[in-house]
């Protein structure tokens, strides 16, 4: 499936706050539809599906992709969910957004796409590529992506950036110092029950 390109408020109504999608808030509670107001208790499967979907929506990731991330994951030893959130969350076009070089995920899958970011000196327009501690993350060096950049930095998408990585404001420079914590993922959902839903798969 291509990537979402339709109303994000009523994605963040039906699935709760996503920071890397919208930094917009809806001014509605209630999910979107004729039949939004009527509470109704969640099956197993529609539990697991929504947090799949908040995974899918907030990184921007088609369903195939996530299935393969999670493929990954299991590969790796430990918790198959918190090496699920390190994948993702190490992703370059995470990175830019984390480090508060862009608003949300598609505004830094923008920039990386359209070559204003240098993965250690070099263009990378590839959104998935996985960083890794010692990676330095920088502006290319003209005007036009350089003032992007500041302009996007004046306003941040969340306010602080997290423990494994480093900004230099002066020079628009971040660095990967290590992997993240799972206590700094921003996005507030239960990994487990996307392992689970994807468990069948």
């Amino acid at each position: 499936m291509a990537r979402y390109r339709g109303p994000r408020l009523r994605i963040i109504r039906r699935l709760g706050e996503l920071p890397g999608l919208s930094r917009k808030n809806s001014r509605s509670s209630n999910p979107p539809g004729d039949h939004g107001k009527v509470a109704r208790k969640p099956s197993e499967y529609a539990k697991r599906l929504e947090e799949k979907q908040k995974i899918r929506f907030n990184y921007g990731l088609g369903e195939r992709q996530l299935l393969r991330y999670v493929r990954s994951a299991k590969k790796v030893k430990g918790s198959t969910g918190q090496v699920l959130l390190q994948l993702l969350e190490m992703r370059l076009d995470n990175t830019v957004f984390r480090l508060g070089m862009a608003p949300t995920i598609p505004a830094a899958r923008q920039l990386v796409n359209h070559g204003h970011i240098l993965l250690n000196g070099k263009t990378v327009s590839i959104c998935s590529f996985q960083c890794k501690p010692g990676d330095v993350i920088s502006v290319a060096n003209n005007e036009r992506s350089k003032k992007l950049v500041q302009a996007y930095m004046a306003f941040p998408g969340l306010a602080n950036i997290p423990s494994h990585l480093e900004l230099d404001k002066t020079n628009i420079q971040g660095k990967v110092n290590s992997v993240i914590d799972r206590e700094w993922v921003a996005l507030r959902l239960n990994e487990l029950l996307v392992v689970e839903y994807y468990s069948r798969k």
